[in-house]
């Protein structure tokens, strides 16, 4: 396998990562902009849903996480 074909592998891996995180941020109720930003970032996914869980708003949220 070539180097660049590990590359693109890799590059699609991330991009179906961050789908799923997308969804599941907004699923969560999470506006679009800080979905985004929250999916592309290392923030742990799990706390994001459960902060809001328990009643943090979104933008605190994500301020905590990133």
């Amino acid at each position: 396998m070539s180097e660049m074909t590990e590359i693109a592998e890799i590059q699609t891996e991330r991009g179906k990562v961050e789908s799923w995180r997308l969804h599941v941020l907004i699923e969560a109720g999470y506006p679009l902009n800080l979905a985004e930003r929250l999916a592309s970032s290392e923030a742990d996914l799990h706390l994001a849903v459960e902060l809001v869980g328990s009643g943090c708003e979104h933008e605190t949220a994500a301020e905590i996480l990133l």
